[in-house]
């Protein structure tokens, strides 16, 4: 029989009957285990280890999934996920098929209540939950969990300026660790920083509410406390900015320390009127590499648990599209001082960490704030400089109002360079990028691109810094094709297409990553079947290359498109509409995802597979679309 505490935790029951003097043990034993299958699965490591004890405290405190936990951003699920029944291989499958998701996800569990992956959303949704249970007479309570970063986004500060006109009674934990993917940066980041470390004001706070929680009647007599509070602080230092919102303040609280917290929650809990505990935590705490490189493991790869380190890859592998898009920026910048890049919160991840370290002067981190990241760059323009915006495909999702209204509206040279175009599999649907397609390509004077490779991503981000208009360039997460890079990059003819293989039965029109694949489906058809078949590498999306499509001596009997992206407004659309708009008499097969959200998964390839997306599948789609074309209607689809 098990000896570990962690192994008799079936749901919050068993935490509840824990004894006090247990809890820390069953801190390590989460900590252990999280490090032992994130090494193995990769995963958020610093926002979990940060949040144990904090975690464990408020399963000890409410009663979920009665009440209920609305976490930002939900990376820092994993405590939540072991304490409600995930544990055991569910959990060590984390990330992959048939494991447990990287993020809270109401299908998973009843305990999660609120699904999310982008940040900023738990205060808003759990403002909604709590004025839902006020409408409807109900008593649970509504815990929104708000990592720090999180009061950088603009849509909490909305929710937060909503609170006291719509409830009576919310918990808000500030869960405040000083970071979110990068360091914190903006005037909010500060004020936390000063509020937090203020040690007159520390010291006076933490003495007399002990004082007043320890009595007999102590939450009555801390009541009183808290309006003298309020006077004292404006003494000490500015007054809390949450109390100028109409939440009562608490803290800060120690957010490793189960005594503190427990204390501090039950007191929040028994608030009549919307309270914010403000809890100090350390990211990564329990594994020394993530406390020292809280960048690196805030989403990391496979490591090893002793040195941090990732596993040595082999030296072919290829570099990532986001390092080659950032070292490309960066030589550019150096050559001209009006290309200046911006990012939200993702130096890292989007390639931008070289450009902030060689040239500082041209880098802005704005923080989690994409509306505000693609209004800056639109103001920029304006005064004649190049802004690149760096923002994954679905986080540029959240500002798709300025791109139309501020950028595209009034004709701006923004370029946007889109991370994670395509399936990001371990992270599943709230960071698969299968929809910018349809959301850019109905928009005016937008350019819309992606390249086949690392040189053609570079010869597209040089041509997108001497158009006149919005441009966006998409493309994977990840490795690419190890194509070698010209020292000197081409500027591209807008609109217009590369033929890589001619073709008379079977015409290919592949984009970006997708080319790849073509080649291999070509390959195979026509070792098989005889045919003669065709790429295309699209490049342009918009505008299409119709002239190359529609030309009568090039246009063959089947025209297959394939992209990385949903069928609906995608790729295969585009050229399906301007196939029936020329009469043309071609038939189209289109490649591509279906109408549904994909789910995460161990690889591209597992999710692929799926889904009827192998290339056994498309090799076969396409042979019987072929043999069948003369008694079908214009389209097809995969």
């Amino acid at each position: 029989m098990s000896t570990r505490l962690l192994d008799r935790i079936s749901g919050p029951s068993d935490v509840k009957s824990l004894a006090p003097s247990e809890l820390p043990q069953l801190a390590q034993e989460i900590r252990d285990e999280i490090i032992a299958v994130t090494a193995k699965n990769g995963g958020h490591v610093g926002p979990n280890l940060g949040v144990v004890e904090l975690t464990i405290a408020l399963h000890r405190v409410f009663h979920t999934p009665d009440d209920q936990f609305v976490f930002d951003v939900a990376h820092q699920g994993y405590v939540h996920k072991l304490l409600t029944g995930r544990g055991g291989e569910f959990f060590r499958n984390l990330r992959k098929s048939n494991g447990a998701s990287g993020f809270l996800y109401r299908r998973e569990s009843d305990h999660d209540s609120f699904g999310a992956g982008h940040a900023g959303t738990a205060l808003s949704a759990a403002l909604g939950m709590a004025t839902a249970r006020d409408l409807r007479g109900s008593d649970e309570h509504v815990v929104a969990v708000c990592g720090d970063a999180a009061f950088t986004c603009g849509v909490t500060m909305e929710a937060l300026n909503n609170i006291v006109s719509s409830t009576k009674r919310l918990v808000v934990i500030l869960n405040d660790n000083e970071w979110s993917i990068a360091k914190n940066v903006g005037a909010i980041a500060k004020y936390l920083n000063r509020l937090s470390t203020s040690p007159t004001y520390n010291k006076l706070h933490n003495d007399v509410e002990k004082f007043f929680l320890g009595l007999p009647h102590g939450n009555e007599m801390n009541q009183l406390y808290t309006k003298w509070k309020r006077e004292t602080k404006d003494f000490f230092m500015n007054s809390s900015l949450f109390e100028k919102f109409g939440l009562r303040y608490v803290g800060p609280v120690d957010g490793h320390n189960f005594d503190e917290l427990i204390k501090n929650l039950e007191f929040a809990r028994s608030c009549d009127s919307p309270v914010l505990v403000h809890v100090l935590t350390k990211k990564g705490k329990g594994l020394e590499a993530a406390v020292a490189h809280p960048e690196k493991f805030h989403g990391a790869s496979p490591y090893n648990p002793a040195t941090g380190e990732n596993p040595k890859s082999a030296p072919s592998t290829p570099p990532n599209f986001q390092d080659v898009f950032g070292s490309a920026l960066t030589q550019f910048a150096r050559k001209n001082p009006k290309i200046v890049g911006i990012t939200g919160a993702m130096p890292s991840g989007t390639g931008l960490t070289q450009l902030s370290k060689e040239v500082p002067a041209q880098f802005f981190d704005v923080g989690i704030a994409e509306e505000h990241a693609v209004l800056f760059a639109a103001g920029l323009a304006t005064k004649g400089f190049r802004p690149v915006c760096a923002i994954y495909s679905t986080f540029l999702q959240r500002a798709y109002d300025m791109v139309i209204h501020d950028v595209c509206l009034q004709n701006l040279p923004v370029t946007f360079c889109m991370d994670r175009a395509g399936l990001s599999p371990n992270d599943g649907p709230t960071h698969h990028g299968l929809f910018d397609l349809s959301y850019l390509r109905c928009v005016p004077n937008a350019v819309v691109m992606q390249p086949k490779d690392e040189d053609e991503l570079t010869d597209m981000l040089h041509t997108s810094l001497a158009l006149p208009s919005p441009t966006f360039i998409r493309y994977p997460r990840g490795a690419g094709t190890g194509v070698k890079i010209k020292a000197q990059p081409t500027t591209l003819a807008i609109g217009q297409a590369e033929v890589l293989r001619e073709g008379s039965d079977i015409m290919i029109w592949a984009l970006g990553s997708m080319v790849t694949e073509a080649h291999i489906v070509a390959d195979r058809i026509a070792r098989v079947e005889g045919l003669s078949v065709g790429i295309v590498n699209a490049r342009f999306v918009k505008p299409l290359d119709r002239t190359l499509l529609l030309n009568p001596a090039a246009t063959s009997p089947l025209i297959v498109t394939m992209d990385d992206h949903v069928l609906a407004g995608g790729f295969g659309s585009a050229v399906l509409e301007a196939v029936h708009e020329a009469d043309c008499p071609a038939t189209v097969v289109r490649i591509g995802w279906p109408d549904k959200f994909v789910e995460h998964g161990s690889s591209v390839e597992s999710l692929r597979a799926a889904y009827g997306l192998s290339t056994n599948d498309i090799v076969l789609k396409i042979k019987d679309r072929y043999r069948s074309r003369g008694t079908a209607s214009v389209a097809a689809e995969v």
